[in-house]
């Protein structure tokens, strides 16, 4: 325990968990939408952080632009076009009789995949294979060149699924909600 404690890679992985750990919870207990989602830029930017230190590079700056630099801006955006309700007044908390299932339901789940991952790989350490390991630039050739029309097929059905989106979430109010709105700031 004491060599573990004596490297600073390992304090800087304790503390960079501990924010993601603290930032995840305060995205399921936020009671501000907009607040729920930079806790959730928070958390993203954690487990970034922490693919990075384990050497996963790819992996770690495919969570920054895709999910920080991409899914986060859609939600922000899906929050604005839907006219969600932003306030602390809004009442977006469940009873304790639909928490309490929920979180056994939650700690039954991790108990299971936890078990599932020791059973397959057990506790052995992980060993990086020298000169065989698949760098960024490999992914990237095999991504742009092999794989690129399913590449450029997603990004179509992502972009369709936006468009949509919106259209669906913004609807114009009639002529009359319109009188109506003006009449109520006119009082």
């Amino acid at each position: 325990m004491i060599d573990w404690l004596s490297e600073v890679a390992n304090w800087v992985f304790l503390v960079l968990a501990l924010v993601t750990f603290i930032s995840a919870v305060m995205v399921v207990s936020s009671q501000n939408v907009v607040r729920a989602v930079l806790y959730l830029v928070l958390t993203l930017g954690g487990s970034a952080a922490l693919f990075l230190m384990l050497g996963a590079e790819f992996v770690g700056w495919t969570v920054v632009l895709v999910y920080i630099g991409a899914v986060i801006v859609l939600f922000l955006i899906g929050i604005m076009i839907t006219k969600a309700p932003l306030t602390a007044t809004a009442d977006l908390s469940q009873p304790i009789s639909a928490k309490v299932p929920a979180a056994l339901l939650s700690a039954l789940l991790f108990a299971v995949v936890t078990w599932a991952v020791v059973e397959s790989f057990g506790f052995d350490a992980i060993i990086p294979l020298p000169d065989e390991a698949t760098t960024t630039g490999d992914l990237g050739e095999s991504l742009f060149s092999n794989w690129i029309i399913p590449f450029e097929t997603v990004s179509f059905v992502l972009l369709a699924a936006l468009v949509g989106g919106i259209t669906l979430a913004r609807r114009d109010d009639t002529p009359r909600e319109v009188e109506s709105a003006e009449m109520e700031g006119r009082r």
